[in-house]
């Protein structure tokens, strides 16, 4: 699953904004039954190799984009270091309006890009489109380097996000 911020606005440059989009990965683990297998944040868009044991995806994945929406919404409006705040809201003011939404605000775009992944191979290679993700972009030289990914899991080192392993 990879979704984007409306325009591809580079937002999860700021440690804050990641944590929240953290924080509710971890909430949607604990109370929802979100499995996460492998996961990468970039500064537009993120990824996610997931499964479910208890709610329906398509439940989880409409909380968990409508709640990091109000949060991100609140924590750009009051971050004090932002210095791209009026064109961020200004932006996402623009794509609410454009697609409708009652408030007035889009934070993500509306469609996700979901992948069946039915066999090992598919697995294994998404995997590691995932992690390479930072790498390609010339982020790091190294996926595991990449703070927010779970690629430094599946090196033996201990990520910021609980996982389920990808056998």
């Amino acid at each position: 699953m990879s979704f984007a911020t409306v325009y591809w606005v580079d937002l999860f440059i700021r440690p804050e904004y990641s944590e929240v989009l953290l924080s509710s990965l971890r909430h949607c683990q604990k109370e929802k039954g979100l499995e996460v297998y492998a996961w990468c944040f970039m500064p537009s868009h993120i990824h996610l190799i997931i499964g479910t044991t208890d709610k329906p995806m398509q439940d989880i994945l409409r909380d968990f984009k409508s709640f990091t929406s109000k949060e991100l919404r609140q924590e750009i409006s009051t971050h004090p270091g932002e210095s791209r705040k009026e064109w961020i809201i200004w932006m996402m003011e623009r794509a609410g309006k454009q697609n409708g939404n009652n408030n007035g605000w889009q934070l993500w775009q509306q469609h996700n890009q979901p992948i069946a992944l039915s066999n090992n191979d598919m697995m294994s290679e998404r995997l590691n489109y995932l992690h390479m993700n930072p790498v390609v972009s010339g982020f790091v030289n190294e996926p595991e380097h990449w703070k927010y990914s779970s690629a430094v899991d599946y090196v033996g080192g201990k990520g910021l996000l609980e996982i389920m392993f990808i056998e």
